[in-house]
């Protein structure tokens, strides 16, 4: 039997400045590629979605595909998961974090969902975030979608971030 070295497999994204429209990045993974949004250094803001956009789809998307897979292992009647997921810096000195929501549709008993609510723990996304950000799952039983309320934006990101301005010499 092979043993294949998982060093060995590297997943690579690519986000460089639009040929057409140099003012706007795009990432490329592979054939795909997506805008990424965000201001453009020059006072506009780019369209497509910001990095802590694309940080939470990254868990929300692992977390369905880990909830589904465990479905359909143990052979629950999940028909459909849908993953919510928003994220808020912490304030001074606190852990970010992010607030999962799942919605879990099919004929399934409490003790099922509860197996699929705890699944969604084992998201590998999940638990490299969950070193550096605290993760809270809850189930829902609508469809989790934008929550009401002012929405932050890539600009009060920065804001918190302390990145520091580089000067050149």
């Amino acid at each position: 039997m092979v043993q294949q070295n998982k060093a060995s497999k590297i997943r690579e994204v690519v986000v460089a400045n639009d040929p057409i429209n140099h003012d706007a990045l795009l990432g490329h993974i592979g054939a795909s590629q997506f805008p990424v949004g965000g201001p453009d250094g020059a006072g506009h803001i780019s369209p497509g979605p910001n990095p802590y956009d694309l940080l939470s789809a990254s868990l929300a998307a692992c977390t369905a595909m880990t909830v589904r897979f465990q479905a359909r292992r143990q052979k629950l009647p999940l028909e459909r998961v849908a993953v919510g997921v928003s994220f808020q810096h912490g304030a001074e000195g606190e852990r970010d974090s992010f607030e999962r929501t799942l919605t879990l549709d099919g004929e399934l008993d409490v003790q099922q969902r509860a197996f699929l609510i705890e699944a969604a723990n084992l998201c590998p996304v999940g638990k490299i975030l969950g070193i550096s950000a605290d993760i809270r799952t809850s189930a829902e039983t609508t469809t989790p979608g934008f929550k009401t309320g002012t929405q932050a934006s890539y600009e009060d990101d920065l804001t918190e971030l302390q990145i520091p301005y580089i000067d050149p010499d």
